[in-house]
Parts: structure tokens; C-alpha cells; sequence
């Protein structure tokens, strides 16, 4: 959407990660003896820092655990990967890459003649149109004591050597549901909603009247599932058994002894749509279900079928997202992108998180120009201090304290400085992060097409026209849209 940022951004310099030191307890370590200069006068980091790396460690560990030894972590600069989960600035799927389908036959031809490489390349799928997934064969050490198939490393052979672009081959990233200060995932976990405060919020917006199922406004959401025992229940009634739905495969198993992590995240989603516009079809597409992700090439892979699909959303909003080796725009979406002229149609628009690290480095998919990217604010209008900004977000909403739908049951917290505390639901939670701004952006354009009749970029010109525009300390120039209070 806004063409001020980058759609190929290999000119892009990323910044150094902070790098982030100290373990829990948080803190400097035991100061020198009396009298005897400090061994180590490197600056230390702040509890906020130390608190940040902290968080970080434990949303890798999810992902870890999920994805096993299937996924590897890659910090911002170099072929080796972080020594701290901290450092991670993104994760990619192991022994495999996303190579444009006309320079394949070009890369299979090198490694088979490399004598570094045992072993063939494999086409194993095609996600979406000129785009396939491979598996890479080993690649030998320089001593010739070991074997690998190190994603990076073989990248940069064929990049060195003239074989491919930087813009024809790329790991296949790890798509998270949108990370928090510390970096992976939602701003906060689940929290628990108080006597005193509204539930939900967003508050239910007014619906004048019934509409028919065939003439409703077709939205999707890509996420976690839908935990089906929220759609009609007498705590979070806004989710209409008419209205939210969700395939068999798509539905979310939660068990109520052990909330898992990233449950009832895109039930919470579709309840905040549901609230900003009342009559509208929602469907929960069950994506990003392990430990909230799930393989790049996946995603799209999904996204592509259901754009093929001749009753496809009209909005498809997304919650998710990663950042990207070398800050580069995301090859798989940018195929996609190109399959389904989603640039130019007018009858299909996404609207995605611009994620919640505090960088105002590129978040894809969101970052894209074709991509509505939602950036967050809290009650006072400023941007929150977890929310990524740049030139390249185009609006912001509330993110934080929205209260909506979610499993009943325990949970138990896994990230610091609340790990063990346990929290107990009755069907409603307080939740903060980009993840939740996006769903009222979605509900104002569906609301709004609802109304008018008009098409989702029609009603996203209209939105947009009615933002407030101010000044940030972070974000600089923002424009904001939806309910702050």
C-alpha cells in the first residue's frame, strides 16, 4: 500500500541486533572487591535488556520444541548461527530453500558439479506459481571431517559464484504469530480480565440489522485454529454461530488442564473482527499451529489455494510474520503476489501485523507494498513501546488490553518474570500485541464494505481517509484509526 517502502529491499543495511547479555536473575553481576578496579568495565546490560534476551530465549524454546531439530536460528550478520537464543533474528527451516522455478535447473547443475556437494537436489513442491521448495544436498567442511546441509552457507556459495540473485533463492523462514519485545510472539501472554474491566473490548459495534448469508463480507484468518466452544457461548456471544466457522482440520484442541501456548489466538482474532463488524463471515484457517508457526512455504502454499478458491476472502488478515535474511522481501509472497496480481486486484486485500519487536527494520509479510501493515497504539494514541514502526507501516490501532474469547482452563506461564504462575480462564482474556491491532483494521474495512457496498480497497481508501494523523517520538508521522478508549 504505501509505496514508500521497500518492495525489494537488497539495498537494505540491516542494523546490528543489540547484543544481549545476562542470564536470569536479572541484573549486573557481583561487583569487584573494595578498592580493586572492576575487571570488566564492558557496560552492562539493563534489567529491561536483560528481561528482553530473557523472553526471547523462552519463545525460541517453543519453537524449538516444536519444530525439533528441523529448524535452525540465524542472527542478523555472518553464516554461523547466534551462540544465545537471544541473538536470533530469524528462523529457517533446515536442508531446504525456496528457489525460483526458472534458475533451478541452474543451481541443481552447480552443486552437481561442486565437488563440496554429495548428494542431489530434490524438488519436493511447488507453493504457489514459479516458486519451488527444495531439498539441498550436504555440503562438506573444509577439513572434509563432516557434512552438512547449512541453508546460509550454500545460499551464499551460489550467490558468490553468479548462479543466482539474492532475489531468486531464499530459506524457507519459520512465519510466527507476531513477536513481542523480547521477539517472537504476542506482546504478553494471556492475562487474566478483571471484574472492572469491559468485556470485550473492542466493544460490540451496532449492526442495524440481519444480513443474508450470501451478501455478507467474507474475511479470513490465518492463524491458530478456532476453538470452536467459543462460537455461540454464553461468555463471548459476539462470536455468532452464524457468522464464525471454521473446516474440521481448522479446529483448535485445547486442553483445559494444559492451555497450551498460542491457543485461542485466532479465536481471540476473529472475536475482535466480530466485534468491529457485527454480520460479517469469518473463517479461522488453522495454520500457524506449531508452537504459532509454521514453514514459509506452507503459508503460502495455503494463501494460494484459497486465492484459487472461486469464493475466496474478500480481506484476509494475518497475524504473523517474520523478519528475513538480509532484510530481504519474502520470495515466496512475492511469487505469490505475482500469481494472483494481488498489486493490482480489487477484490482481495491483506492486512497484516507489522509485528511487535520494537525495530523499524522490515517485517514481512507486512512490509510489503501490496500488504496493509498495522502497527499498534495504546489508549493514549502513542505508539506502544512494543510495536515495530517505519515508513513502512501504514496504520496503527489499539494493541493492548483487548479483551475477547479465549479457552476455558489453566495456563501456566512460560516467559520471565512470571514462569510458573499459573492463570485460570472462564472464556475471556486480556491480550496485548500488533496481533490484535490488525483484527480492528480488518473489521473497520469489512464493517464499512458491509455498509457501502464497496470493494476492500474502496473501503480501505475510506478508512484511511478518516484516520488521525500525529506526531510519535518513535513512529514519527502516524495515522491511526479505530476506538483508543
Amino acid at each position: 500500500m504505501n509505496a514508500e517502502r521497500p518492495s525489494q529491499p537488497s539495498d537494505l543495511i540491516a542494523a546490528l541486533l543489540r547484543r544481549l547479555r545476562g542470564l536470569i536473575p536479572f541484573g549486573k553481576g557481583p561487583a569487584a572487591p573494595a578498592g580493586v578496579a572492576d575487571p570488566d568495565p564492558t557496560p552492562q546490560p539493563s534489567e529491561e535488556e536483560d528481561l528482553d534476551a530473557a523472553i526471547k530465549r523462552a519463545q525460541v524454546k517453543v519453537l524449538r520444541d516444536a519444530f525439533g531439530d528441523n529448524i535452525a536460528t540465524a542472527a542478523e550478520k555472518g553464516l554461523r548461527p547466534p551462540r544465545d537464543d537471544a541473538d536470533t533474528r530469524y528462523l529457517y527451516r533446515t536442508g531446504h530453500a525456496l528457489v525460483a522455478e526458472p534458475v533451478v535447473e541452474r543451481v541443481r547443475e552447480y552443486l552437481a558439479n561442486d565437488d563440496r556437494y554429495r548428494g542431489d537436489l530434490r524438488v519436493l513442491s511447488k507453493p504457489t506459481e514459479g516458486l519451488v521448495l527444495v531439498g539441498l544436498p550436504t555440503r562438506r567442511s573444509r577439513d572434509d571431517k563432516s557434512e552438512s546441509a547449512d541453508v546460509l552457507q550454500i545460499l551464499n556459495d551460489l550467490e558468490r559464484a553468479g548462479v543466482v540473485g539474492s532475489e531468486e533463492v531464499s530459506p524457507d523462514h519459520i512465519v510466527y504469530l507476531t513477536g513481542s519485545k523480547g521477539g517472537m510472539c504476542p506482546a504478553t501472554e494471556p492475562e487474566m480480565v478483571s471484574r472492572r474491566t469491559p468485556v470485550p473490548w473492542p466493544p460490540v459495534a451496532p449492526c442495524p440489522e440481519k444480513v443474508a448469508e450470501e451478501k455478507k463480507v467474507r474475511v479470513g484468518v490465518v492463524d491458530s485454529g478456532l476453538w470452536t466452544d467459543a462460537v455461540g457461548s454464553a461468555e463471548s456471544p459476539w462470536l455468532e454461530v452464524d457468522d464464525i466457522f471454521a473446516d474440521p482440520s481448522d479446529v483448535e484442541i485445547v486442553n483445559p488442564s494444559a492451555i497450551h501456548p498460542y491457543a485461542g489466538h485466532g479465536t481471540f482474532v476473529a472475536g475482535v473482527i466480530a466485534c468491529m463488524a457485527p454480520e460479517t463471515r469469518v473463517e479461522v484457517e488453522g495454520v500457524l499451529t506449531h508452537g504459532g508457526a509454521i514453514y514459509e512455504s506452507e503459508i503460502v502454499q495455503q494463501l494460494h489455494e484459497a486465492l484459487t478458491d472461486d469464493d475466496h476472502p474478500q480481506i484476509i488478515s494475518i497475524s504473523a510474520g517474520t523478519h528475513s535474511r538480509g532484510g530481504m522481501a519474502l520470495l515466496s509472497f512475492t511469487m505469490l503476489a505475482a500469481t494472483h496480481q494481488l498489486e493490482k486486484r480489487d477484490d482481495v486485500l491483506i492486512v497484516a501485523a507489522a509485528g511487535n519487536d520494537a525495530s523499524d527494520e522490515p517485517f514481512w509479510p507486512a512490509a510489503f507494498p501490496w500488504v496493509v501493515s498495522v502497527g499498534s497504539v495504546d489508549q493514549d494514541g502513542g505508539v506502544s513501546d512494543f510495536s515495530n514502526v517505519g515508513r513502512w507501516v501504514d496504520v496503527y490501532a489499539r494493541g493492548r488490553d483487548h479483551v475477547n474469547a479465549f479457552p476455558h482452563g489453566s495456563y501456566t506461564c512460560y516467559e520471565p518474570p512470571h514462569v510458573g504462575e499459573v492463570r485460570t480462564f472462564s472464556g475471556v482474556a486480556q491480550w496485548s500485541g500488533t496481533s490484535f491491532s490488525t483484527p480492528i483494521v480488518t473489521g473497520l474495512i469489512a464493517a464499512h464494505m458491509q455498509a457501502t457496498g464497496e470493494s476492500a480497497q474502496q473501503a480501505l481508501a475510506a478508512v484511511m481517509a478518516g484516520a488521525t494523523t500525529s506526531t510519535d517520538p518513535r513512529g514519527g508521522t502516524i495515522k491511526t484509526v479505530g476506538p483508543l478508549t
